[in-house]
């Protein structure tokens, strides 16, 4: 479903930054507008198949990437979707449940759930599972993609393979900054070129708890998928480097710095980002070049994670706001 992705050089924002910046395009890896869960779904969808399932149940905001790429996957494979979506965004314009990716995944014929909560993960993966057990006994064979960490983080090795790729377009960096959210991309990524013996500096943007959550919660992803390659956690969980400076208020929330870093790139690069990751965490690039953390003159990789048909989920909190 997805092929290496190009790494493209900022000219005018590495001018304007005095950094030496490159952004890896992930939301070109294809499947329905592309983005990172396409990495992640290659193997999720891979253990499906082998396990001979015909339906995909998979939970996330109303807005969420996740659950759009996977019921396009599923189209592509023969296979249906159910789609469960969370409440994790209140104070939102109608727009929001019925544009961007739900509009997508009402186009892919998925069947829709909803979930009252936004963060109670065991809770979501709970009701996945009830429905689970009714299309079994309708005869159907489903497969569970799980949101909470009790479960194997499949899906972070694809981004394991995107660090070695990453690292064999360009061994010679000195940071690459990605958002930090389920941990599956951040860990995946830091492990994968960690396994290249790159020294780079992996900086995690948060995009959905607090530094401190964060960082717990990255230890465990990284002890996972450590236990899944048979290799020590204890040296990547010393390498996390998480930031919660753009997260205010809390997930899929615009405020001031995501929609100004928002416009930045679309008007100095010409290039989309997405108000819920990718803005997010080049917000946080550009407040790590302000506070030194990014130091002038370093080679930085901004890991684009696509996302962009949640653009028009938010178009109310992107265009009533100063220019």
């Amino acid at each position: 479903m997805s092929g290496p992705t190009p790494l493209e050089r900022l000219d005018n924002l590495s001018a304007e930054l005095d950094i030496d910046l490159w952004l890896k395009r992930d939301d070109l890896t294809g499947l329905s507008f592309g983005g990172n869960k396409t990495r992640q779904l290659e193997f999720y969808l891979g253990d499906a198949c082998q396990q001979g399932a015909d339906t995909i149940l998979i939970t996330g905001a109303v807005q969420s990437n996740f659950v759009r790429s996977a019921a396009s996957a599923a189209a592509k494979l023969g296979m249906q979707s159910v789609l469960q979506l969370e409440e994790r965004v209140p104070e939102m314009g109608a727009e929001y449940y019925s544009s961007g990716n739900v509009l997508l995944a009402q186009i892919l014929g998925a069947e829709h759930m909803s979930y009252p909560e936004g963060e109670d993960e065991a809770g979501a993966d709970a009701a996945l599972h009830a429905r689970a057990d009714e299309l079994k006994t309708e005869g159907h064979k489903p497969y569970v993609i799980h949101l909470g960490l009790g479960h194997p983080p499949l899906g972070a090795l694809g981004y394991v393979v995107a660090g070695q790729e990453l690292y064999q377009q360009m061994p010679d960096f000195d940071a690459v900054v990605v958002p930090s959210g389920s941990g599956a991309t951040h860990g995946g990524l830091l492990t994968g070129l960690a396994l290249e013996d790159c020294a780079a500096s992996v900086f995690g943007i948060c995009v959905r708890r607090d530094r401190e959550k964060q960082q717990t919660r990255m230890k465990i992803v990284l002890q996972k998928l450590a236990d899944l390659l048979n290799i020590d956690a204890g040296l990547l969980q010393e390498k996390i480097e998480v930031f919660d400076d753009a997260l205010p208020p809390g997930y899929g929330k615009v405020n001031e710095v995501t929609r100004s870093a928002l416009k930045k790139m679309a008007r100095t690069e010409g290039v989309f980002l997405d108000p819920v990751y990718s803005a997010k965490t080049f917000a946080g690039l550009l407040s790590l070049v302000e506070g030194g953390k990014i130091k002038p003159g370093d080679r930085v990789v901004l890991l684009h994670t696509g996302g962009l048909p949640a653009l028009f989920g938010y178009q109310n909190e992107l265009m009533n706001s100063p220019t």
